[in-house]
């Protein structure tokens, strides 16, 4: 989610990427996909790709909206990042239009023993971009970005697994061709890292989501003084071996909760994520919460 003067944004999981509206945060309107056909490139990389994106990631850079969003093959990291760029985000602008870069990063099953969906875009101290992405697989890795931001600068081979379900570092496993279960079963995925004080904090969600009220989606924190690491939790333990503390995790009201971004407005921090409504039949609803800081950890608000 972001703001644009003062209308909110929130880019979300759909057909061409779904793009909402909204002046409050409570009330939001549909606006018109992101790509009114799938993005060629896509198609041409992903077997049966029809246009459904996954996970897009906004950000604000050098005048311009950087959209970055993740494509396909459900199961398989058969899968793509790319970036699209637009100088406004009003749909009523005269100069409202995505331009699409195409492809940022792409796994090969067989080939990377990771999976490239679920971007996140994140600056260093010092202004240098990275791309956090992962699901399954290795786990979460981060790579280095040119300074456009919109290319990789750093060899794919040696880019790090910043976060993992497994108790040891798994660096050099071989590549699986096949599903997630094949790939051992390492359900963490959905990065999202935020800067708060003196720490960088790495978000992540674990287990299982988009299974309605058999979902245990759940979100996990850990926290580190520089970018790349090592991200530890309240006990810690490294979450590229296994560590990460339970942040929110679903109860008899909300199913699945998980994938979260974080957002800042007016000097206020919202966790921005989804999750199943019990009270209301099951169905999958967008929540913004105030994240609050005990303790220089995140608290999800009530």
């Amino acid at each position: 989610m972001t703001r644009q003067d003062s209308v909110y944004y929130i880019f979300c999981t759909g057909n061409g990427i779904a793009m909402w509206s909204s002046k409050d945060r409570l009330h939001w309107k549909a606006e018109k996909p992101v790509f009114a056909t799938a993005p060629q490139w896509a198609v041409d990389a992903i077997p049966g790709f029809k246009g459904h994106i996954w996970a897009p990631d906004i950000s604000f850079y050098n005048g311009q909206y950087y959209l970055f969003y993740s494509v396909s093959a459900f199961g398989k990291n058969t899968s793509a990042i790319g970036v699209a760029t637009n100088t406004t985000l009003h749909t009523d602008d005269p100069a409202y239009q995505w331009v699409d870069h195409g492809k940022v990063i792409q796994s090969i099953p067989g080939k990377t023993n990771w999976n490239a969906i679920d971007p996140n875009l994140i600056t260093d101290k010092d202004s240098t971009p990275y791309l956090i992405f992962g699901s399954f697989w290795d786990g979460l890795k981060l790579v280095k970005l040119n300074k456009e931001r919109l290319s990789i600068a750093e060899d794919l081979d040696k880019i790090p697994t910043i976060a993992t379900r497994r108790k040891t570092v798994a660096e050099n496993l071989p590549a699986v061709d096949g599903n997630p279960v094949d790939a051992g079963g390492n359900a963490i995925e959905a990065p999202f890292i935020f800067t708060h004080g003196k720490y960088f904090y790495l978000f992540a969600s674990i287990d299982y989501c988009c299974k309605g009220p058999k979902s245990t989606y759940k979100m996990i924190i850990g926290r580190a003084k520089k970018l790349k690491g090592p991200y530890v939790d309240k006990d810690g333990i490294a979450m590229n071996k296994g560590g990460g503390s339970i942040l929110l995790a679903g109860d008899e009201h909300w199913y699945g909760v998980g994938h979260n971004g974080v957002s800042t407005f007016d000097g206020v921090d919202y966790i921005v994520f989804h999750g199943y409504d019990a009270a209301d039949r099951g169905i999958s609803k967008l929540r913004v919460e105030k994240l609050d800081w005990v303790d220089d950890w995140p608290v999800v608000g009530k």
